[in-house]
């Protein structure tokens, strides 16, 4: 089973379970919270979240991406520990389980959840897949704000309450910006390796300041949504929680500006701990 954890990256569910928090805590308010759904959404969001790290791994294997030049962790295809053929089986196994657990949700959210669910599918395939694979020009951060962040907690928040909101898309700013900072510090690890087998992130375009300032923004972005939530929220004082948070970004700011190719790999996991830490306090203050 070893191999299949190492292909499943369980660090970045992080990504899968922050959105799913902040959506829920925000029903939750609004006194619409359901403990299954919570748990169906959860599970599902994980299994598309391994889907689309297996499909990574099969397709940066198969670009050359990943090779013996990486300076991040060692990836299952990379390794020789997962041939392509059962590579392809668990990407069709995981991705038809997270359908299963779709079917519940499609009956509470109806044709928009179906359409959400199969275009996240596509989207992780096309993500590092197809003729124009959106990580190998200069997409991935989008695709990342977009999927981990406005989809993910508003498509969240609407099974629960049948509609959107200004707030779930404002909280879903913040899950997508954490979330893309965890791609921008992977990119920025990357940026040569990339370069030379041609998978042409923002990184490698606009180089490695823009990246580094690309992430300072991010991270001042996350800082100032709470303040909008609370005030929005009747200035919930409770949402001030998330602060505690505040000098472990700082800390990150400064290693992005000054640590270099495999010292990143605590950056990034760190970065990834911050996502899931920021997400729970925020959601507790929310609720509270």
């Amino acid at each position: 089973m070893n191999r299949w954890v190492i292909a499943s990256r369980p660090k970045t569910m992080t990504a899968a379970i922050a959105p799913v928090l902040l959506g829920s805590a925000l029903a939750y308010y609004e006194g619409a919270f359901d403990i299954i759904t919570f748990f169906v959404i959860l599970i599902a969001a994980c299994l598309i979240q391994i889907g689309t790290n297996l499909t990574n791994d099969l397709f940066d294997y198969i670009k050359g991406a990943d090779n013996n030049n990486r300076l991040g962790p060692k990836r299952a295809m990379q390794a020789g520990l997962i041939l392509e053929p059962e590579m392809k089986r668990a990407i069709f196994i995981v991705f038809s389980l997270s359908i299963c657990f779709g079917f519940y949700l499609a009956l509470l959210g109806g044709w928009l959840i179906v359409g959400i669910g199969l275009l996240s599918i596509l989207f992780a395939i096309l993500y590092t897949g197809g003729p124009y694979p959106l990580a190998y020009n200069g997409l991935g951060d989008i695709f990342v704000f977009i999927f981990f962040g406005l989809i993910a907690v508003s498509g969240t928040y609407y099974l629960y309450t049948d509609y959107f909101s200004i707030n779930s898309f404002i909280l879903g700013s913040s899950a997508g910006c954490l979330a893309t900072a965890i791609l921008v510090v992977n990119n920025l690890r990357d940026i040569d390796n990339d370069k030379a087998y041609g998978k042409n992130t923002l990184a490698v375009y606009f180089g490695k300041k823009f990246t580094q300032f690309e992430y300072l923004l991010l991270m001042i972005i996350v800082y100032i949504i709470p303040i909008y939530i609370s005030i929005d929220l009747g200035n919930k004082a409770s949402i001030y929680i998330v602060y505690f948070t505040l000098p472990i970004c700082i800390r990150l700011i400064i290693d992005i500006f000054y640590k270099k190719n495999s010292m990143l790999n605590e950056t990034l996991e760190a970065t990834a701990k911050l996502l899931l830490l920021y997400s729970l306090l925020l959601s507790f203050g929310i609720v509270v």
